[in-house]
């Protein structure tokens, strides 16, 4: 589901913005259930709640109504097991007060979301709903059948676009907002690269989430606890395309275009080789006592590629103390460990070194990251 950045050779070309853009719900869909025919609820709340619907729209559809339909409900039970299959690669992990976790992982659905997506909302008791397999057949195969079920194809005309959206929240920003899970139909990136500003310089990096905005501004008419996870956009036709496009799974950047594909705490660990999950995750709440951290930056550095002979002790006399003994190469390996996995813990150490040409000895004094 993930790909590089396009290249502008790949994008459609920037539009002009439309003069007006407005987005209305559709009320009156009822509960939908494993196997209804979505389209058709869809396409009839619209008829009654006279919200026409045109070759130049936007149809924005909350991934819970897409899920429930396609059946992707599961036992709570089985919560984390779902979570562990849901999962493409774990990005952060951390332990809640109760004892739980909670992690946010790439999803197999594409986007890197808080437990893959899986919601316990608005859902049967009992059980937890997962995302879409595949978010963007979703939509393909939604927009194909509300074409035909409007005629579209009859009168040689275009059935809407259609956005499967769902909520998430944001690096660097409180508060949450939909985004595009899913899309057919719809240029989902607009590129003015190349483009001149209104002071004559060209642009070089603006390209808009064209998709992702549609989902935005249709969540503000929709409302999660009000009954109506559709909303029709009308006025960016130059948007809409003939054909499905590429989808959604466009948005989604990952590989080495990803700057942050890991919490700060999982770099430190992975780059000490420790594979997922490993050892237990630090608490979700930052701080604790100094020695409860020291004692974890312990583990973590002794786990993965592992102290290679060094022997560390811990001692909590006022001050925390580390000693590291052994032979003097891996010694020196162990100390780099540790005041890595310290520093992931917001802790530093003055080092002193010491024992003689037989045996090296190293003490770290540990104390809060300045």
């Amino acid at each position: 589901m993930s790909a590089p950045h396009p290249s502008p050779a790949e994008l459609a070309p920037s539009v002009a913005p439309p003069d007006r853009v407005v987005a209305e719900a559709v009320p009156g869909l009822p509960e939908v259930t494993a196997g209804a025919d979505l389209a058709g609820l869809l396409v009839r709340a619209c008829a009654a709640a006279g919200v026409p619907l045109g070759p130049d729209d936007v149809v924005v559809v909350a991934s819970k109504v897409v899920a429930k339909a396609e059946g992707r409900s599961v036992p709570a039970d089985q919560r984390e097991r779902a979570l562990d299959g849901e999962s493409v690669r774990l990005v952060a992990e951390r332990a809640l007060p109760d004892g739980r976790t909670t992690r946010v992982v790439q999803a197999r659905s594409g986007p890197v979301l808080a437990a893959a997506g899986i919601d316990a909302s608005d859902v049967a008791e009992g059980t937890v709903l997962l995302l879409p397999a595949d978010p963007d057949a979703s939509a393909r195969a939604l927009r194909s059948r509300v074409g035909e079920l409007l005629g579209v194809a009859e009168h040689g005309g275009r059935a809407p676009a259609v956005v499967v959206s769902d909520t998430s929240g944001r690096p660097w920003r409180d508060g949450v907002t939909d985004f595009a899970l899913g899309a057919a139909g719809l240029a989902v990136l607009d590129d003015a690269r190349g483009r001149l500003d209104r002071s004559g310089r060209v642009m070089e990096v603006t390209v808009r989430g064209i998709a992702d905005e549609v989902c935005g501004l249709a969540d503000l008419v929709k409302g999660k606890a009000a009954g109506t996870p559709v909303a029709v956009v009308r006025g960016l036709g130059a948007h809409v395309v003939d054909g499905d496009g590429p989808g959604a799974a466009r948005l989604v950047r990952t590989g080495p275009a990803d700057w942050f594909a890991h919490g700060h705490v999982e770099a430190v660990r992975a780059a000490l080789g420790l594979a997922e999950r490993e050892v237990a995750p630090p608490p979700i709440v930052p701080g604790g006592a100094v020695a409860d951290r020291a004692a974890r930056a312990v583990v973590v550095a002794s786990a993965g590629r592992g102290l290679r002979g060094a022997a560390v002790s811990l001692d909590d006399d006022g001050g925390v103390r580390l000693a590291v003994s052994g032979p003097a190469l891996a010694v020196g390996a162990a100390v780099e460990r540790l005041l890595a996995a310290l520093w992931a813990e917001a802790l530093e150490a003055d080092v002193t070194a010491g024992g003689d040409s037989s045996r090296a000895l190293v003490e770290l004094r540990v104390r809060e990251r300045s």
